[in-house]
């Protein structure tokens, strides 16, 4: 069975396949940021409309879901940045899969829930962050008592299943498509010899075309639905 390549050290235990993925994807982001802006003219030529077309799609995510002006100057690189690293965490297993034996060395990042509860977490935390700086720190927790006071469980209980939705759903979009399209090479290609074979091959080149419509679609949404959590903390209802 396949399985992600982990080693311990100092007693915690680290994925290495989302560690080179995660890895191999920053310094890919940070590539195509580089080369997008570089020679940035009052005239824009072809890579720097990209670059300001990606600025301004995360720009308007972020002053459609977050009203705190304050907040949207520090949101808009975040958003940015969050989509992006998403976006091309979400492809990487689609077109490579390092594999050794039974273990797996590189994959999408986000096929791994810890990844994904990551970003979810710092999303949460960044929520926290300017819930406290908008209405201080009492005043932010008497926001969980409103309107009455016995909601104050009840909204606590929505912040887990806040961070939990947010990042599960993407983790259970991306480790699908990755199963289907391990399932199509390794098991439905060889079963019945070159007929499978043969109809194996458009078959996963339809699925991952779809893959890349759902990675994206799915980088949209962490992205929409982080603006709209940390919206909700700077905002008083």
């Amino acid at each position: 069975m396949e399985q992600s390549f982990v080693f311990k050290f100092l007693g915690l235990t680290f994925d290495l396949s989302g560690i080179i993925g995660s890895t191999l994807m920053a310094a890919v982001v940070l590539f195509v940021c580089i080369w997008l802006s570089r020679k940035v003219e009052m005239k824009p030529n072809k890579k720097q409309n990209i670059m300001e077309y990606l600025i301004d799609f995360t720009d308007g995510i972020v002053k459609d879901n977050v009203s705190d002006v304050d907040a949207r100057k520090h949101l808009s690189l975040y958003a940015f940045v969050l989509f992006i690293y998403i976006w091309f965490m979400n492809q990487l297993g689609l077109f490579l899969e390092v594999k050794a034996g039974d273990n797996i060395f590189v994959k999408s990042p986000t096929a791994d829930p810890v990844t994904t509860m990551s970003f979810a977490m710092m999303t949460l935390l960044l929520s926290f962050t300017f819930g406290m700086q908008k209405f201080g720190t009492g005043g932010y927790w008497r926001n969980y008592a409103e309107p009455v006071s016995f909601l104050f469980p009840i909204n606590m209980i929505e912040e887990i299943t806040n961070f939990l939705t947010l990042s599960l759903r993407l983790y259970g979009n991306i480790y699908a498509g990755e199963v289907l399209l391990t399932l199509i090479g390794n098991s439905f290609a060889p079963s019945f010899g070159v007929i499978t074979l043969v109809l194996a091959a458009p078959l996963a080149m339809i699925w991952q075309g779809f893959s890349v419509f759902i990675g994206s679609i799915q980088a949209y949404v962490f992205v929409t639905l982080s603006m709209v959590y940390v919206g909700k903390k700077v905002t008083k209802e």
